[in-house]
């Protein structure tokens, strides 16, 4: 597959920069643990699905503690508008129990540990030491996984080979946004069905890749 130059790559995150410089998630939360919380639930589901349905569960249960009180039954109830809400919520449950009897109810702040709480991966545990704790990771959801290979930012046909190439060939200074601009990005411009190259501002330096190989 074609890649882009390292100063194409600048080009393009410098564009983004201009156009949003200080991009952040769409995920509505209050606190550390809501947003854990939040994108746990987004798992296959919208952002806008999870907001709608976490915007009354936040009024009541906004603490780890709070969560447990609620129960998993009472959470199933507040979440049950989006996917698979019966196994979202059992993992909320655990992931707040653990969180008090292991973390002093704080969110932690290292790969190994977020990886450990019930329902967090690999993608999820970066959105979370970037958003949170402003670390330059690399989250890789299903829009960075079909737009950076085709833009040619990246090559890889799974998560982690796409979130290695992408760490490799980003610029460190572009680093700690990155990944808003990317999902942005995919999300309302390269769009799967109906992408609007007209109005995208990258147009003249993306390889529109039609075949994604390693």
């Amino acid at each position: 597959m074609k890649l882009l130059t390292p100063q194409q790559i600048s080009q393009v995150f410098l564009r983004f920069q201009k156009l949003n410089p200080s991009p952040e998630t769409e995920l509505v939360a209050p606190n550390a643990f809501c947003l854990l919380v939040s994108v746990v639930l987004s798992a296959q589901t919208t952002d806008k699905a999870v907001n709608k349905a976490t915007e009354s569960l936040y009024k009541v249960a906004y603490t780890p503690e709070l969560m447990l009180a609620l129960g998993e039954e009472k959470i199933r109830g507040f979440i049950k508008s989006i996917g698979l809400y019966k196994n979202k919520a059992k993992h909320v449950v655990g992931l707040s129990k653990m969180l008090v009897e292991k973390f002093n109810s704080q969110v932690p702040d290292n790969r190994e540990d977020l990886e450990s709480l019930p329902g967090v991966g690999r993608k999820t545990a970066n959105v979370i030491l970037n958003v949170v704790y402003h670390k330059p990771t690399m989250p890789v959801d299903t829009h960075l996984l079909r737009i950076c290979p085709k833009i040619g930012l990246a090559q890889g046909s799974t998560p982690l080979e796409v979130e290695r190439s992408l760490l490799e060939r980003i610029p460190s200074e572009f680093m700690m946004h990155a990944h808003h601009w990317l999902i942005l990005h995919g999300r309302y411009i390269c769009t799967a069905r109906s992408p609007k190259c007209a109005e995208c501002p990258i147009n003249d330096l993306c390889l529109h890749n039609e075949n994604f190989t390693k």
